[in-house]
């Protein structure tokens, strides 16, 4: 299926459509995956257009059953998302101490209860905080702001006595590993 099929029905100029609100009739499937480090590969290439995989991110939910679809008014093409949909590349904090992360491609969420950081593994099997976005998907904490992020970190130990680095933000603890290197008990 080509791109520009899909998006005729878009408005391009940068704002979230309620996809959330959108069920199509038509279904399908396309060739596209969200591979793990961020990259968008249609048909065996790699999209090098920024302002193209932004735009199809707008479009992009995620169901319940954990399957993905870029969602118009008049259709939906299921996709595969190697890990999750997006990256944190970048965070910063407020003036009254609240943490705001930045995705690759511009979404930005306040860590809050609602956005919450969860620990929870990779495909490779390391375990990484993960953010909500928006629809069902999330975006995994990069390598450079997760580092970035332990040197603000405080302790806590939590009731089954474990020891965990995270951050206080909306009111919310966020872990972001434990200490012991350890995966979480869930």
């Amino acid at each position: 299926m080509h791109l520009d099929s899909l998006l005729v029905d878009i408005d391009a100029s940068g704002g979230i459509p309620p996809v959330d609100r959108w069920a199509p009739e038509r279904a399908g499937e396309m060739d596209l995956l969200i591979a793990a480090d961020g990259r968008w590969i249609h048909e065996g290439g790699v999209i090098g257009r920024p302002r193209l995989v932004r735009l199809l991110s707008t479009i992009l939910r995620r169901e319940d059953d954990g399957s993905h679809w870029l969602v118009t008014p008049v259709e939906k093409q299921r996709i595969q998302v190697e890990d999750l949909a997006f990256i944190a590349v970048d965070a910063e904090r407020d003036d009254q101490g609240d943490w705001h992360v930045v995705t690759n491609l511009g979404d930005r969420v306040m860590l809050d209860d609602t956005h919450r950081l969860s620990v929870t593994a990779t495909p490779r099997g390391e375990w990484v905080p993960e953010v909500p976005v928006r629809f069902g998907l999330a975006a995994r904490l990069g390598r450079n702001l997760f580092y970035r992020l332990i040197e603000q970190a405080e302790e806590r130990v939590d009731e089954r006595g474990d020891a965990w680095l995270g951050l206080t933000s909306g009111g919310a603890w966020h872990p972001l590993g434990r200490l012991d290197g350890e995966a979480p008990c869930v």
